[in-house]
């Protein structure tokens, strides 16, 4: 049993924007004690949600309760080691960049712990990294 769940941008997201996985989400941060996040998520999170939101007061909002929530994460360094091995992962599994950095930070986590994300490209990759990958089903 875990106590940790790693969280990508495609999953965070529905926890400040509405969108049929939120609940499902929710459910999952609720049960863990640790939150855990790549260094970029913070980046990809405040662009995604100025995208997101449908006025300047709405981003404000929900930007604030993110930066607040992000104080609870413990959050993995990007760093040199990171990114040699997102390039070795993007090789392996065809990944994009950002892809590639954030399963190369995910990798850095002692197991176990679950990875959320509703990114498929991460989920084969990761699955086949020996990571247990929380995601809703097609009927969520």
């Amino acid at each position: 049993m875990t106590n940790s769940i790693a969280i990508d941008t495609s999953a965070l997201l529905y926890r400040y924007l509405p969108g049929k996985n939120r609940e499902f989400l929710i459910k999952e941060m609720d049960t863990e004690e640790k939150w855990i996040a790549s260094e970029l998520v913070k980046t990809e999170m405040l662009l995604a949600l100025r995208h997101g939101s449908v006025s300047s007061s709405h981003y404000d909002a929900i930007a604030r309760s993110f930066r607040s929530d992000w104080e609870s994460f413990y959050v993995i360094p990007i760093d040199s080691k990171c990114l040699n091995r997102a390039a070795q992962f993007g090789a392996q599994f065809g990944l994009k960049v950002l892809d590639a950095i954030h399963l190369a930070s995910i990798d850095r986590i002692p197991r176990p712990f679950k990875y959320l994300t509703f990114d498929h490209a991460h989920i084969s990759a990761a699955v086949e990294l020996g990571i247990e990958v929380i995601a809703p089903t097609s009927n969520s």
